[in-house]
This record gives C-alpha cells, sequence and structure tokens, in this order.
C-alpha cells in the first residue's frame, strides 16, 4: 500500500513523485514506458542540461533520481482504476496496485481512430469502460474493437455479462491470445450504424453486422479511459480538472501530455510538481480529519 500511486513514470509521473519522496511519503510508480520521452531523438530546450540528451537518457536519469530517493517502480501495464471506498486500486497486466491517492500521468491519449459514427453514439451504445458498463449488456451481444492486451481486459470483463463477445480487430493482428469463446472478425471497418443510438458496424466490402453495444479498447488504456473507470466528471472528451489538476474524484490527479495543452518535458515536469504537491495537501488533510 502506498500513500501516492503514480501511473506513468514519464516526466510528469516523476517530477510528482520526487515532491512525495521528499514529503516522506510512500511512493509507487507503475508504467509501462516513458511514453513520448521514449521516442524523442534529443531534448536541447530544457533547464539545466550541460549537453543535449535523447528522451530514452533523459528518462532514465529521472528514473534514477526517483529511485535514489526511496521510490518503489514496476513495470506493468494499467488497465483498470477504481477507488474502493478507502484507497485506490489500479488493475495491472502483471498485479494490482494501490494508493490512498493517485496521480494519472500516462502522457498523451492514444488516437482512437474513431470511425465515422462512432462520436456520435457515444454514450449511446458506444462505451469505453467494460468495468463501468457491462452490467447494461447482460445476456446481449455486443463486440469489442481493438487487438492487444486492453482489449483483452475489456473482452474478459464482457464474456460473464452478455450472450456473446466479438473482437473487431478492423484489420490489425492480434497481439494477445483471446479465449476461444470469442469470434475474432478482422475485416476492415467502414463505420457505425445506427441513428441516436448505436446498432451495429459496416464493414468495407459493404456487409453489415448487428451488435447491442461497442466497447472501444484501441492500443492501452490512457488516463482518459482510467478517470471514468473511476468515475470522474468529464466535459466533453476531456475530464474536469481543478487548478491543482485534481479531478472530481477526490484524491484523484492527472498531470502531463495526458491534461492536453503544450506537450513539452518542461509543461509536464511543472504539471507533476503542482500534483505531486496537491496530493501531499490531500493526503495530510484526510490524515488530520481521521486524527
Amino acid at each position: 500500500m502506498a500513500d501516492i500511486l503514480i501511473l506513468g513514470y514519464g516526466p510528469a509521473g516523476i517530477s510528482a513523485a520526487l515532491y512525495g519522496l521528499r514529503a516522506g511519503l510512500d511512493v509507487l510508480i507503475v508504467g509501462k514506458d516513458a511514453g513520448a520521452l521514449a521516442r524523442a531523438h534529443m531534448i536541447e530546450n530544457y533547464y539545466g542540461l550541460e549537453k543535449p540528451l535523447s528522451g530514452p537518457e533523459l528518462a532514465e536519469v529521472g528514473k534514477k533520481q526517483a529511485l535514489a530517493l526511496g521510490a518503489k517502480i514496476v513495470d506493468d501495464e494499467v488497465t483498470d482504476l477504481f477507488f474502493d471506498g478507502n484507497d485506490f486500486v489500479a488493475g495491472g497486466l502483471s498485479g494490482e496496485y494501490r494508493g490512498k491517492a493517485c496521480i494519472m500521468a500516462t502522457g498523451s491519449a492514444r488516437k482512437k481512430q474513431p470511425l465515422p459514427g462512432m462520436a456520435e453514439l457515444e454514450g449511446h451504445g458506444v462505451s469505453y469502460c467494460a468495468v463501468c458498463d457491462a452490467f447494461f449488456y447482460r445476456q446481449k451481444k455486443v463486440a469489442v474493437l481493438g487487438s492487444g492486451e486492453y482489449a483483452l481486459h475489456e473482452v474478459s470483463e464482457l464474456l460473464p455479462m452478455a450472450s456473446s463477445v466479438t473482437l473487431l480487430t478492423n484489420g490489425s493482428e492480434t497481439t494477445a491470445t483471446f479465449p476461444g469463446t470469442v469470434t475474432v472478425e478482422t475485416r476492415k471497418l467502414a463505420g457505425l450504424v445506427g441513428e441516436g443510438a448505436f446498432k451495429g458496424v459496416r464493414f468495407e466490402d459493404g456487409t453489415e453486422e448487428a451488435f447491442d453495444g461497442l466497447f472501444v479498447a484501441l492500443g492501452s488504456a490512457s488516463a482518459t479511459d482510467l478517470a471514468r473507470k473511476a468515475g470522474a466528471a468529464f466535459d466533453g472528451a476531456n475530464p474536469v480538472l481543478g487548478p491543482d489538476f485534481q479531478t472530481t474524484v477526490p484524491g484523484l490527479f492527472a498531470a502531463g501530455d495526458c491534461t492536453g495543452g503544450t506537450l513539452q518535458v518542461a509543461v509536464a515536469v511543472g504539471e507533476g510538481a503542482v500534483a505531486g504537491l496537491a496530493a501531499i495537501k490531500y493526503l495530510r488533510e484526510k490524515r488530520n480529519a481521521s486524527a
């Protein structure tokens, strides 16, 4: 059990961790990789660098700095997040992680590869959270759009509820092993079917298939996906954030590229600092209130 659970070990996550560690708190960082920083060729426009560093080099320096102060770092892909009444619980492919406060620093949200009709039907049969919405599809025919581990997680949540689950890979190869009870459809999609409510999908060959619900699980779970799972309020496509980057769920924060805006290392570090300090304040106030 950590005081602060941080999802992502890019600049925002590491920055938040440093503040938590310096405050004497137990910090657990869970991440899949360093995000966009890991793909940066050379970083020159950042304060304090004696010489340019590659993105992976700067990411490694940050991780070493956090470890030296006592952080625990786990390599895992988080697919789920919820508050159990006492703690935030993040479900990963390899384990479960808990924190009294949680900071989402998972980098910029992946592109959803929207299909025609998807945006209009979100919340009307199109969902991004099987944990949240599987209950509404008991004994119904549903589809999951995706092909990897995150899609497998959503499929696993739906199988006990739905009458049938079909995986729509939209032409991609599967990168996870799906149960034999799941129908895998690899044909390319042309769009969604339905006006006002989702009715099914249309393939590029012109044929259609009816479904009661569609769950989008492309790539890895982004901060947006995790915030939805944790019950945070949204303003359009983005979670509502206060000036301290706290969501509408007390103790749940977001920082870095996942908040949008200027996608720069300096900005991510600054947001991580603000979120880290806010998490410290939240925990101290919570501790004082229970004393």
